[in-house]
């Protein structure tokens, strides 16, 4: 969950992603379309037995070598996932016990033989609709579709799925595609980002207002209160205010934590507000922000990144947060008991005055290592590193860091940089993103597969088994499988 700020720092946008492969459509006759019919797999024209023909004959481009779709973009709940395609297609898989899955059942789907592939079915998101982007809460999901239109399912407890009532949806029949309705965000207004985390959910809109709607315990919705929205009627629409960012600003990026939530802004500032318990708002206290009026706006500071002022992306885990900067230096604040910081202690950062700024030290991942992208998940981080390395620390009672044992990493000296291994994913394979939750992570690949390791209760990791990965020697690497999604 997490995810929507795992996703904006670490994968290009399902929207950017669907532009650039996958387009099952053609003008002007097409290859296939002239001289005498057609020509199969890689002459641009979608027929029986394809997904996708972009045109080519390679991997890894979101149309397969043998013209089936592949994953562009995943995201992970609490102990399930999702993966959009890029033909728009979205399957889920692990734990169902809310509709999750939305599939219109509460059976769990990846923890047996046979469930997988093209048996597990797709989200139905409405006639005709394609997702252009997916994010995914402690047991619900929103995706972008295609006409500019929000849908949630899943639990709805506290009105995360912004439909003015606590129902959930995706639990029965009838309950998804044309009869699953869309959030309403105000007249006129559409969403263009997401994040979506724990039990609530946050959109970016075309002007880069933000809105939040669902639990609020901690003022995670920064509203100024700690009442839910999105749980009764006549709360969401133009009822529903917008976070107030400050004078004159608008977000540029959005993530979010089951408890808080940041966005960077018009002019390069990072301000976060909700739950602060471990500072994981990087403000040098332990005080919430967003439960009180005269908590947001130009009243909430902006968090003290020194002189690293303009981040080029960010994420936030559980209890902890994340942002990398130009040409690829990581710094992390927030919670810290098991190492997910990396800063060789278990002390956490920005619960107290003199530890943000110039005093928060960069996470050591090795000589010459530039960060490209971040996934901070409950007690572990993984970073995307150039060259499609992925390198994890912090907790590891479940393989979650892939390094073939239970052994935490970043608590102590001497366990970060060089010292610190790389997650081993297949021999010549690079990763293109990574994202992580609770107990689990996975990884998008340059041929196009997805590869899941650690705890997997309820098939989260999508292999037909309950089996954990990554926590002994011999299950990473070419021994690894990969999903079978059946796109």
């Amino acid at each position: 969950m997490i995810l929507a700020g795992v996703l904006f720092a670490c994968a290009r946008s399902g929207l950017e992603s669907f532009g650039e492969a996958g387009d099952s459509t053609s003008s002007g006759g097409g290859t296939g379309a002239s001289g005498g019919g057609s020509k199969g797999c890689g002459d641009s024209v979608v027929e029986a037995g394809e997904t996708c023909d972009d045109g080519n004959l390679a991997a890894g481009d979101g149309c397969s070598a043998s013209c089936r779709a592949q994953p562009v973009l995943v995201a992970i709940g609490a102990s399930f996932a999702c993966a959009l395609s890029s033909t728009g297609v979205v399957k889920c898989w692990g734990e169902n016990g809310t509709g999750q899955l939305g599939l219109g059942d509460t059976g769990d789907r990846g923890d047996g033989p046979g469930e997988m592939g093209e048996n597990l079915p797709p989200v139905e998101l409405g006639s005709g609709r394609r997702a252009t982007n997916l994010a995914c809460g402690y047991q619900h999901c929103c995706a972008l579709l295609d006409d500019g239109s929000l849908k949630c399912w899943g639990w709805n407890h506290d009105g995360q799925l912004g439909l003015g009532d606590t129902n959930p949806r995706g639990a029965g029949p009838a309950q998804m595609g044309d009869h699953l309705p869309p959030v309403d965000l105000g007249a006129g207004r559409k969403a263009v980002a997401l994040a979506v985390a724990g039990r609530h959910s946050c959109a970016m809109l075309e002007d880069g207002s933000v809105k939040c709607w669902g639990q609020n315990f901690s003022g995670e919705l920064g509203l100024g209160d700690a009442n839910t929205h999105g749980s009764r009627p006549r709360e969401m629409g133009d009822a529903l205010g917008a976070v107030d960012l400050g004078s004159e600003r608008r977000a540029t990026g959005l993530v979010s934590g089951p408890s808080h939530t940041c966005a960077i802004l018009d002019d390069w500032s990072v301000k976060c507000w909700g739950i602060n318990s471990s500072g994981q708002l990087g403000l040098g206290d332990v005080v919430f922000r967003g439960d009180d009026a005269a908590e947001m706006g130009d009243a909430l500071p902006a968090v003290d990144l020194g002189p690293r002022r303009r981040p080029t992306g960010m994420a936030a885990g559980i209890s902890h947060t994340c942002a990398f900067f130009f040409p690829g230096a990581l710094y992390c604040w927030g919670f810290n008991r098991a190492g997910q910081l990396g800063l060789g202690d278990d002390e956490n950062r920005g619960d107290q005055a003199g530890e943000m700024g110039r005093e928060l030290p960069q996470v050591d991942l090795g000589a010459g290592a530039v960060v490209e992208g971040v996934a901070p998940g409950f007690t572990h981080t993984c970073a995307l590193l150039s060259g499609g390395i992925v390198k994890c620390w912090g907790g590891n009672d479940s393989g979650e860091l892939g390094l073939g044992d239970r052994a935490s990493r970043g608590a102590q000296p001497g366990e970060m940089g060089d010292r610190l291994p790389s997650v081993e994913l297949g021999t010549t394979r690079w990763v293109k993103s990574v994202v992580t939750n609770e107990l689990h992570s996975c990884a998008l690949l340059d041929d196009g597969s997805l590869k899941c390791w650690g705890d997997n209760h309820s098939g989260r990791l999508g292999l037909g088994d309950t089996e954990t990965r990554g926590d002994e020697p011999g299950e990473m690497g070419d021994a690894l499988p990969a999903l079978d999604l059946g796109f």
